[in-house]
């Protein structure tokens, strides 16, 4: 149960720095995500490796709710992150239940570098962002060549390097946390740690 322990740590340092970086560009770029937009969340094709979601499956497992997140997971059959809170009946309104434990591409999505055709840098934002900022949209366009973009594929290679089985596949992101909880609960069975609901 260390080592998962060691390695969500290492995974949230990770964390740390996507978020400066991302977070930085979009502030310096001005296309910042619309407050209580959570458009992308509401996307059925969000993707995440099982290591990704480790710090989230310890954090419940800390809380004595692994069991039952993954009773919910198993029963649950919506198309969107299980984790995130609507705030309207379309949910382009809403925001994360977890937003401190979110994964990689959560941390990097709405302005970041993505590879083009050609194998270069391409920068992909978000629709709304566009909407909201198509001028300063513009000017990064034009800017890109001197102030290339974060790429997303580089931040989800710091994580995923970090260890080989958890971080080799991506998964839709319920099942990847699914496969989480359960490797904590394995992990924790057989290392004597158990605990159970009951303790919460």
């Amino acid at each position: 149960m260390q080592r998962l322990r060691e390695l969500s740590r290492l995974v949230e340092a990770v964390y740390d720095e996507l978020d400066h970086t991302f977070g930085a560009y979009q502030r310096k770029t001005g296309l910042a995500c619309r407050s209580g937009c959570g458009s992308c969340c509401n996307n059925p094709e969000i993707d995440a490796t099982p290591l990704e979601m480790l710090p989230l499956a310890l954090n419940l497992y800390d809380q004595g709710r692994a069991e039952q997140v993954l009773e919910e997971l198993e029963q649950y059959s919506g198309f969107a992150c299980f984790h995130y809170v609507r705030h309207s009946l379309d949910g382009i309104q809403g925001q994360c239940g977890v937003y401190q434990q979110r994964p990689a591409l959560c941390r990097m999505f709405g302005a970041a570098g993505v590879s083009s055709k050609t194998g270069g840098t391409r920068l992909s934002v978000c629709r709304t962002i566009k909407q909201d900022h198509n001028e300063k949209y513009q000017q990064t366009l034009i800017s890109m060549l001197s102030e290339p973009p974060p790429r997303m594929a580089t931040g989800k290679e710091r994580v995923r390097q970090l260890d080989f089985e958890l971080g080799k596949q991506d998964l839709p992101i319920n099942q990847a946390l699914k496969y989480a909880l359960e490797r904590v609960l394995f992990i924790a069975y057989y290392s004597g740690d158990e605990r159970s609901d009951r303790v919460a």
